[in-house]
């Protein structure tokens, strides 16, 4: 299979020109010195705009337009798009293209904060599920399909139902089935699949979402594929969504100066797939295995995946996902983060109180292993103990007064913590652990989610997203009882 893009961008690269267009480096003839010394020069003069030989990637219709379709056939799908804002320009386009002002949107708790602001942008009403918890392990699962047939039974009104599988631990939902009851609905199924790009290419891997009936994927390939941080790709499949509708909501959440650095890994990214996905998925997974096997010989480990995996809400594990929790052990997962990062150089994607999560993809080698499991024996043979505070329970009930669009165009004043109670929220609050938000834009500020921020705060944990990290204020909405008839929709 030929690389239309790289090859033209190449081509574009080496050819002789006098460049009165962007950017300004000029085929890098302007960049820092040290830049190009570090880097080359071959990098600079592939940082090419859109030429016209190199297509638009808004309306594609050359190079980028064959690249993608390349793409569309490797992941399984009926038309794929390259993105260049990441998963979240993915997802914002998606619920654009789903979702107008006052529409319904079924999503879990723990989405991605990027979801939240596809509500604000459209106008469209979350209506959350609140997934599976495993507390004595402090790990979130995935909505059953029992909970989703339950949710669009008790509301007709839901335009479009948003998974996150697999979750950053992971957990992988039961798509098919979802996606079977949502298609029972006459909606669409979203699955935020950021982290799993590599799903479907080796027989010991959860299958692809788009395999298992989702209408709309969004992955980031940089995570766990072999683009640049930042590349993703959004994947069609079906005639649920329109195609054209989508195109134009990507033109309003993406650069118009989309980089082809990123575009030609996002190609490259995908030929690697076609050619020796499967082969190359092997390295990471055997890893993972002996990883799994090592770690749980030593006392004072424990590994959820293997503890957990018959539990609703944890249907399935992706393989090339490490958790290892250190509850037993004395060591909160931020302390082992630490020592693990500082002393043996060992870096974790993911940290909470009594977790640490680790990434296997393709460039992982046996000596990363040898060091994780060398670095945790000898954690675990230190003179530490911390009296880590009980789990906090993941989910508390909101009560949702305006929509994230409406709390976001309001006004806004900043109160006191005990003036804020009763008040309706104007930012998003996400404590970690265990990392579902407690506060969102629109949402009543209660005693109880006062107290609970204040607990998190007290045992070490990081609240995300509030504009006073001590907590002391709150940001509130200002005359919330006049907003319904002043604020947009």
């Amino acid at each position: 299979m030929p690389t239309p893009l790289f090859d033209q961008l190449l081509a574009s690269a080496e050819q002789a020109r006098a460049p009165f267009h962007t950017p300004g480096h000029k085929l890098g003839r302007a960049i820092a010195p040290h830049l190009r010394q570090v880097w080359g020069s071959a990098v600079f003069r592939a940082d090419l705009p859109e030429l016209p030989e190199l297509d638009n990637l808004y309306a594609a219709s050359g190079v980028l337009a064959e690249s993608q379709a390349q793409a569309a056939e490797v992941f399984g799908a009926d038309r794929s798009w390259f993105l260049v804002n990441g998963s979240t320009g993915g997802l914002l386009a998606a619920i654009l293209t789903v979702c107008g002002p006052g529409d319904r949107l079924l999503l879990p708790r723990n989405a991605h904060r990027s979801l939240l602001s596809g509500c604000i942008l459209s106008g469209a009403m979350p209506v959350w599920i609140t997934p599976p918890e495993a507390a004595d392990f402090d790990l979130i699962g995935v909505p059953t399909p029992e909970q989703v047939a339950t949710a669009l039974a008790q509301d007709s009104q839901i335009k479009a139902v948003v998974l996150v599988s697999p979750t950053y631990e992971g957990v992988c939902a039961d798509v098919a089935a979802i996606a079977a009851i949502a298609h029972h609905h006459g909606i669409p199924l979203i699955v935020d699949a950021a982290h799993g790009a590599h799903l479907g290419f080796h027989p010991d891997l959860p299958a692809s979402p788009l395999s298992e009936g989702a209408d709309l994927v969004v992955q980031s390939t940089h995570k766990l594929l072999g683009a640049l941080t930042q590349a993703a790709m959004l994947h069609l499949k079906g005639g649920r969504i329109d195609p054209e509708r989508l195109s134009q909501s990507l033109a309003l959440v993406q650069s118009s100066s989309p980089s082809y650095l990123l575009l030609a890994s996002l190609e490259a990214a995908t030929e690697q797939m076609r050619l020796s996905g499967s082969e190359l998925l092997q390295t990471p997974i055997t890893l993972a295995r002996q990883a799994h096997q090592q770690l749980a010989a030593l006392l004072g480990l424990q590994l959820p995946a293997i503890a957990i995996s018959d539990r609703p809400g944890f249907p399935e594990w992706d393989p090339t996902r490490l958790v290892i929790n250190f509850q037993a052990c004395g060591w909160s997962g931020f302390s082992a983060d630490e020592y693990l990062h500082e002393q043996w150089q060992v870096t974790a994607e993911l940290p909470s109180l009594h977790n640490l999560v680790f990434h296997l993809s393709l460039g992982n080698q046996a000596a990363d292993i040898d060091r994780l499991v060398t670095a945790c024996d000898r954690l675990l043979s230190q003179e530490h103990h911390e009296e880590l505070p009980p789990r906090l329970p993941a989910w508390l009930e909101p009560e949702i007064v305006l929509s994230p669009r409406q709390a976001w165009f309001a006004r806004h004043q900043t109160v006191s913590l005990e003036q804020a109670i009763g008040a309706i929220a104007a930012e998003c609050i996400c404590p970690y652990p265990p990392g579902i938000p407690v506060l969102l834009p629109g949402e009543r500020i209660s005693k109880s989610a006062v107290d609970y921020l204040r607990q998190v705060q007290a045992t070490g944990g990081i609240l995300s997203g509030c504009a006073d990290p001590e907590l002391t204020t709150l940001r509130i909405v200002q005359d919330s009882d006049t907003l319904h008839a002043s604020c947009p929709s």
